[in-house]
């Protein structure tokens, strides 16, 4: 049987996210994203169209890199202003049954003790319908912002991350047993005192001791992503990550990246295909392929290519401003997201040829197309690379997850590539086609699971 397309809607808690400018188009909506409606109407949309997940991005601080301002960020709203991911969710989970959220969240800046008892609170009044993707920060801004001079060192940040899960596996899976909760009327026991333990963690960066404040949710622990692509992310994503989030933008090279992940999580004792690995990628559908040409020109007049380039000169740490249209732009090694700044140290790249990149105000790989052009394309990709799905981007909201639902969802199910209906369970049940809402045997957190002796450390590898 051919792999079924694994689908999340990519979005923010704000009006520019991916593709930047589109906001000024008439028929955007993404100017109510402060309004409750804004996102239970998303969420009913997206189940009615059978997405597995809303992957809701996340960022602390501001872009100030391009020009070294916030001027086109600010007049563009490129991520700012920006609200909360967490606080969005008791509302969507309560106008769906099914829909899963992936949920961005700093580790840098989260205590992970007061963060454990966020995730579980979430994942039992979603029933079980939570990820955290896991981010460790690239902006001085927000380092500056929480009293810090700069950013730790990338692969500094990824030992720090390396820990943290170590405390979160110990409060979600370790403090309570799984039949702590008895809820005794007649004998007034609520939880047996024996069955849950204090966890004590004595760390290079964390000292946590306590139990975890939340009884055992659905998933204990949340469904775990990470967009890491370096050396070190991908050691990371190895012992950790059970979805990966990646950007390509060719075939060959995406395949590359998607064996890596592969082979990181087997160097970990993991089975490689326990991890799913989804890309981000913009679908612009019509009626006829005539239609969705006649759309990307009309969206083409309203995006803002200098917003994009402003957005991508923080994920690299290089100020494009200062270049003229067709002076090479310089690679120095910087401290922001590695994959970014290789895409600029592999090619000779101007500021004419990031504007033209970032035409519809990103640079994710855009289909456009017919339903039946679209699917087809969607299938290559899966197939020819081996990932499992996609993180569909925003253009003009909600129009363009409309017309994915009613025009793309259908071809791709009359091909048998697209699921007729959810299954049962947790939203790890769902990805994994499980019967078990819990991590895996294979993964290194669940060897933290109800554990009544001191849980141990070092058990994860290292690459």
């Amino acid at each position: 049987m051919a792999k079924q397309i694994l689908l999340n809607a990519f979005n923010m808690n704000c009006i520019g996210h991916i593709n930047h400018g589109l906001w000024t188009h008439p028929r955007d909506t993404s100017t109510q994203y402060k309004t409750l409606d804004y996102w239970t109407d998303l969420a009913r949309l997206l189940e009615r169209g059978l997405f597995d997940g809303l992957f809701i991005a996340d960022i602390v601080g501001t872009y100030d890199v391009y020009g070294q301002s916030l001027d086109v960020t600010l007049k563009e709203s490129i991520q700012l202003p920006v609200n909360d991911p967490l606080l969005l969710v008791s509302a969507m989970a309560a106008v769906t049954r099914h829909l899963g959220f992936g949920l961005t969240a700093n580790l840098t800046y989260e205590a992970p003790y007061l963060f454990a008892r966020r995730l579980s609170t979430l994942d039992h009044l979603s029933n079980g319908r939570v990820g955290w993707n896991i981010v460790t920060g690239y902006l001085d801004s927000a380092a500056r912002a929480m009293g810090l001079e700069q950013q730790p060192e990338h692969d500094r940040r990824y030992d720090q991350a390396d820990e943290y899960l170590q405390v979160l596996y110990k409060l979600l899976e370790g403090s309570w047993a799984d039949d702590a909760v008895v809820a005794d009327r007649e004998q007034r026991v609520y939880a047996r005192p024996d069955k849950v333990r204090k966890v004590a963690h004595h760390g290079e960066f964390y000292d946590v001791e306590g139990y975890h404040l939340c009884e055992p949710s659905p998933q204990r622990t949340p469904v775990l992503f990470q967009a890491g692509s370096s050396a070190r992310g991908l050691a990371f994503a190895g012992n950790h990550a059970e979805c990966v989030f990646i950007s390509g933008q060719e075939k060959a090279a995406t395949r590359a990246q998607v064996d890596k992940v592969r082979a990181a999580a087997q160097a970990a004792g993991r089975d490689p295909q326990a991890v799913k690995v989804f890309m981000g990628i913009t679908v612009i559908v019509g009626k006829t392929e005539d239609e969705a040409r006649a759309l990307h020109a009309e969206y083409l007049r309203y995006a803002s290519p200098e917003a994009g380039v402003a957005h991508f000169a923080s994920s690299t740490g290089i100020d494009f401003s200062r270049y003229e249209l067709d002076e090479p732009i310089g690679f120095a090694k910087g401290n922001a997201i590695q994959s970014a700044t290789r895409q600029l140290q592999e090619s000779a790249w101007t500021r004419r040829r990031l504007l033209e990149q970032h035409a519809l105000g990103g640079r994710y790989v855009v289909l456009v197309g017919s339903p039946e052009q679209v699917a087809e394309q969607l299938i290559g990709w899966l197939d020819d690379t081996g990932l499992d799905g996609f993180n569909l981007t925003r253009t003009v909201t909600p129009e363009s997850f409309e017309a994915f639902i009613d025009l793309v969802v259908p071809e791709l199910q009359r091909r048998g590539r697209y699921k007729t209906d959810y299954a049962e369970g947790t939203l790890r049940e769902k990805l994994f086609a499980s019967d078990h809402p819990h991590l895996p045997a294979d993964h290194p957190g669940s060897t933290y699971r109800n554990a009544h002796t001191p849980a141990p450390t070092g058990a994860l590898h290292h690459a």
